[in-house]
């Protein structure tokens, strides 16, 4: 159901609340009321009949003025009176008022309550009963008056509904139109269209989700933007990785191929040839150029796969790529420090953290000139996070919005996992990086110690 017509069910809900608690409070009060009312017709009359009944001992004539007696009660609404002698009745009946709506139905008499009361009052004349003066209340006016008036009410409230209710559906469609702007917004958005934006006057309550929808678009329109130039840069990262394999396929592998089978081709030769003694030389060739392909092929899948992370841990393996640079460049000073806990995480997480000291190193040594280089990898087990430091006191990065595919390919990895990666330029000069990267598993080797190399 639209909210336009749920709001208008709650409005007429609320009215026919309102209307059955007010006839409920009336048909209480209205009970009260005409049960007071006729008793106070019933004191009023019963006061009236013994007047002037203790006066019939100085008349001339009682039985006129008992007729008289009950003459005064015409025209009342709410009592019937009756003389009684002899078996003759003389009665005045009480005036009924206009019906407005029609007769009071059975069950609204039975609601109120309130039924006929009669009193006898007996006339006596000198020690001798002259007749008998009846008296009884009729409620049929009063609860009448009672049935007009919540009818009233009734008929009133319906016409109020009839013009009210279709002048609230039109100003809950006016006032609901943003709300369907936004709605179209947000169609719109989930179509792939971050570009849109909702600018439109609200009320204050709206104002806030206006501006929360417009603060995730504007967020999400450039994290798609992000995404396409991590794309596109992840695109060119691969074309130039396989290039570089395909590189050294060629020039490395390529020829010892070549030249394996030339030697195989020599044996066969000699074989049939019948020089059988020559053939060590040429098996000797080959075991040689077996030997730099092995090489060859370790030096390839070192830089596809980190050899030695899985069998010796991640503190071994940062150790010798530590290692690695220290005999290339033992002028520079190299400070790792690997926390206890951080050993056989999973391994996304151990490879990422390798592969950014491994970039980090490079980059260094390469292009920082350094003097110090640390290293700092630690655990927080109550955030879930690991924390990868790597810093140096070298000339830093010139610009750093001109980062080399090295610096995006390891801000890819970490996005990657969901981790959160910082490069900044030092204040005193160098180059640092930061990396928070999520770790909820448990480790698999806890260790007493914590490794700090230098």
């Amino acid at each position: 159901m639209p909210l336009r017509f749920r709001l208008i069910v709650l409005v007429v809900a609320a009215l026919l609340t309102s209307l059955a608690l007010g006839g409920v409070a009336t048909l209480i009060n209205a009970s009260r009321s005409v049960q007071n009312e006729m008793q106070a017709a019933l004191l009023v009359a019963e006061q009236t009949v013994n007047d002037v009944v203790s006066q019939l001992g100085q008349s001339r004539d009682p039985q006129h003025d008992l007729a008289e007696l009950v003459g005064l009660f015409k025209g009342n609404r709410h009592l019937r009176v009756s003389l009684t002698e002899d078996g003759a009745a003389e009665q005045v009946d009480p005036v009924y008022d206009h019906r407005v709506f029609g007769g009071v139905p059975p069950w609204f008499v039975r609601l109120v309550g309130v039924a006929p009361e009669t009193r006898r009052v007996p006339v006596m004349l000198d020690g001798r009963p002259l007749s008998t003066v009846v008296i009884e209340t009729q409620p049929r006016n009063e609860i009448l008056e009672v049935w007009n008036e919540q009818t009233a009410s009734l008929v009133a409230l319906v016409v109020f509904a009839g013009v009210t209710i279709p002048l609230i559906y039109l100003l809950l469609g006016r006032a609901l139109r943003p709300i369907n702007r936004l709605a179209a917004a947000m169609e719109q958005f989930g179509q792939g269209d971050f570009a849109i934006r909702v600018c439109d006057r609200l009320a204050p309550e709206l104002v806030r989700l206006r501006d929360s929808f417009n603060h995730m678009a504007s967020r999400l329109a450039t994290t798609d933007a992000d995404n396409r130039r991590l794309h596109e840069q992840l695109l060119t990262l691969q074309e130039e990785e396989r290039r570089e394999i395909a590189r050294d396929l060629h020039d490395e592998i390529g020829p010892y191929l070549f030249a394996i089978n030339v030697d195989v081709a020599n044996m066969v030769r000699l074989l049939d040839e019948g020089r059988a003694a020559e053939l060590p030389f040429h098996a000797q060739s080959i075991a040689e150029a077996a030997r730099h392909l092995q090489r060859q092929v370790r030096g390839m899948l070192g830089r596809l796969r980190p050899i030695g992370l899985a069998e010796l841990g991640l503190a071994e393996a940062v150790d010798r790529l530590v290692e690695f640079w220290r005999r290339r460049y033992p002028e520079i000073e190299y400070r790792a420090s690997v926390g206890l806990d951080c050993e056989s995480l999973n391994g996304r997480v151990d490879t990422t953290v390798y592969r950014i000291v491994q970039e980090c190193l490079s980059n260094s040594v390469r292009h920082g000139q350094p003097r110090l280089i640390t290293i700092s990898i630690a655990r927080d087990r109550q955030r879930g996070e690991m924390t990868v430091e790597v810093g140096d006191d070298g000339s830093g990065v010139a610009d750093e919005a001109a980062f080399g595919y090295g610096l995006v390919g390891m801000e890819e990895r970490v996005k990657a996992i969901g981790g959160r990666l910082i490069l900044t330029n030092r204040a005193g000069g160098g180059f640092a990086v930061s990396a928070t990267l999520p770790c909820n598993e448990e480790v698999a080797r806890p260790r007493d110690e914590a490794v700090n190399r230098r």
